[in-house]
Order: structure tokens, then C-alpha cells, then sequence
């Protein structure tokens, strides 16, 4: 055999090896099925991106979820085994299912504003109309509840409230059916909103205060037989995370929203300085807002008479040590 043969045959063994050994690799991870609302989870786009999940030996499948109501029915029944949206969700599913789920980490605060058709321009104007919401029991549909509570309106009695789905699919909704008067938006379809003449009537962050908004929650049983696993996943969403909130990354990170979300450069970067450069959207290190999570249980024992008007203690809701797990494996990378 000449040289030439020889090393033709030599780098086209090693291809073969380098390719089984890659095979062999990506099969070995440890596969998590996702669901999620709104869309994909930033964080998420960003660990697939940057090989962030294969460095922490995961591999994930995301499968966002049209409406709430679906993800908790997803994540009840096993089809998924990390939830990402509004946290309030795994309270409704322990407190209204008898699930036994639990908020393992947190992610960002609550910039919704609730918007009305630009004919309206007080609550008042509001009575016996109809307002749209994902599901009329959870998280941002209270917030809607007790907004509109301080101005002296009862859900049920002064307006009716009608489950629509996701924040995107109420907004197009709002557009092409002007008898739904509001809804709870926020960014970018609340950036939006405001471009195209519907009227904000107030944020949650003045009307309501600190509220804990997006995070991951997950069944008990599955965390406790995968604990290694689920730490090695929120090791890599904190360090997507701290990626997305890196200034030197800001072009990049706007580019992402403007596929992700669909929506143009300008509000792409006006919805990048409101959740990552201004106050209350993305939590450093996806960290858990523990009062504000506490007004998130105030509000569900104000609104929906829960607990008989008396909250519970939040660490009946939220396990921190798979978080801390998380962060100190991250410390151990370095």
C-alpha cells in the first residue's frame, strides 16, 4: 500500500471514529422533555446555541404549549418533565388538581400592563364588557382580577372574563375582535400593543408590586429520581441566562428575540432594554424572588378566597436545593 492509500485510509478511520464517538456522545445524554408558555424559553435558544446543554451532558425537547390549561396537563400526565411559565400554574395545580409539583427555580419578574381598545381610557369603561386571558384561574388572570378589584369591578358581576390562550394569541384577538375590551400583555406583545393605539391602564409592578412571574417548576417524584439531571439542566439555564444578560452579547440577544418572537429590530431592542437593562424582567442567575412569590400567593388568597384568605408558607411551593445544586455545580466548572 502507498503513503498516499495509507493516509487516505488513515483519516477516513479517524473520521469514522470521531463521528461514532460524537454519536455515541450525543446519545448518552441525559433527554428532557420541555413545555413551555409563552413560545421557547429564551434561555433555552441560547443553551442549544452555545452547546451549553451538551456541555452539561443534557439534551432537551421543547414543545411549547398553546395555552396554560395544556402545559399543567402536559407536565400532570408525564409528557413533560420541566414546565417554564408563570409559576402561580404549579401553585393551581397542587391547590386545584392535588398535583404534587414544585417550583425548582425562578427566571424573571411581571412587566404586564393590562391594555384596553383605544376607546377606552378608564376601568370604569370596562363594566359589562368582556376581557380575554389564558386561563381565568391562574397567574396573569389575577392580576387582571385584582387591578380591576381596586377600581371597584367584580369579575362575574361588573365584566365577564373568557380564556383565549397565550399572551401573542390575545393580542391578535384584541385586534380583530374590538368586543374584547382588555387583556393582560407583556413585552413585546405589550410593546407592540402600544405602537398599534390600545391604552395602557397600569402595570402590575405600580398597581400590584413585586410579583414572581416566570420560572420552572416539575413533578417531585421526577426530580427526586433525576435529581442529577434536573441540577445539570439548571446549571445550564443559569449560565444561558447570564449569556443573555451579558452587554457584550446585547446585538446577538436582540437578533434571537427578533426570530424567536417574530417581531421587528426596533422592538426587539426596546423589548431587549425592558426585561434585561431595566427592573423587574430577567432575574440574574434565573433567581427566585421570594417576596415577590409571596405576593403572588397574597393575591391568590385576596382574589380567589384561597386558604380561606390566608396564604401558606412559600416553601410549601418551592424546593431551593436543586437551584443551589445547580449553582454550585456551575462553581465547580469554573
Amino acid at each position: 500500500m502507498n503513503a498516499r492509500r495509507w493516509l487516505g485510509l488513515s483519516l477516513l478511520v479517524a473520521g469514522l471514529l470521531c463521528a461514532s464517538g460524537a454519536y455515541a456522545q450525543a446519545q448518552s445524554r441525559q433527554k428532557i422533555r420541555l413545555t413551555s408558555l409563552p413560545g421557547r424559553p429564551l434561555p433555552v435558544v441560547a443553551a442549544e446555541m452555545n452547546g451549553t446543554f451538551a456541555k452539561f451532558g443534557i439534551q432537551v425537547e421543547v414543545n411549547p404549549a398553546p395555552n396554560s390549561d395544556a402545559m399543567r396537563a402536559a407536565l400532570a400526565e408525564g409528557k413533560a418533565n420541566i414546565a417554564h411559565a408563570a409559576v402561580d400554574n404549579s401553585v393551581a395545580m397542587v391547590e386545584l388538581t392535588g398535583a404534587d409539583v414544585v417550583i425548582v427555580m425562578g427566571g424573571e419578574g411581571s412587566l404586564n400592563e393590562l391594555f384596553v381598545q383605544p376607546d377606552i381610557h378608564s376601568p370604569a369603561e370596562l363594566r359589562g364588557r368582556t376581557l380575554i386571558v389564558d386561563a381565568v384561574n391562574t397567574a396573569y388572570a389575577l392580576q387582571l382580577k385584582k387591578i380591576l378589584l381596586l377600581n371597584g369591578l367584580q369579575a362575574g358581576r361588573d365584566y365577564e372574563m373568557k380564556p383565549y390562550g397565550a399572551t401573542p394569541q390575545r393580542l391578535v384577538a384584541m385586534r380583530e375582535h374590538k368586543e374584547f375590551a382588555g387583556s393582560m400583555l407583556g413585552p413585546p406583545a405589550s410593546i407592540v400593543a402600544k405602537r398599534e393605539g390600545f391604552v395602557s391602564l397600569g402595570s402590575t409592578q405600580k398597581l400590584i408590586g413585586p410579583y414572581q412571574s416566570y420560572g420552572a417548576f416539575v413533578q417531585r417524584k421526577w426530580a427526586s429520581e433525576h435529581q442529577d439531571t434536573l441540577v445539570g439542566y439548571l446549571a445550564a439555564y443559569i449560565e444561558a441566562q447570564r449569556w443573555l444578560m451579558a452587554p457584550t452579547n446585547k446585538q446577538t440577544v436582540i437578533e434571537l428575540m427578533m426570530k424567536e418572537s417574530k417581531i421587528p429590530a426596533d422592538v426587539a431592542a426596546e423589548t431587549y432594554a425592558i426585561l434585561l437593562e431595566g427592573h423587574g424582567g430577567y432575574a440574574e442567575d434565573a433567581n427566585f424572588d421570594l417576596d415577590g412569590f409571596k405576593n403572588v400567593l397574597k393575591l391568590r388568597a385576596e382574589v380567589e378566597g384561597q386558604w380561606g384568605g390566608h396564604p401558606p408558607a412559600p416553601e410549601k411551593y418551592y424546593d431551593s436545593s436543586y437551584y443551589s445544586g445547580a449553582l454550585a455545580r456551575l462553581k465547580g466548572a469554573k
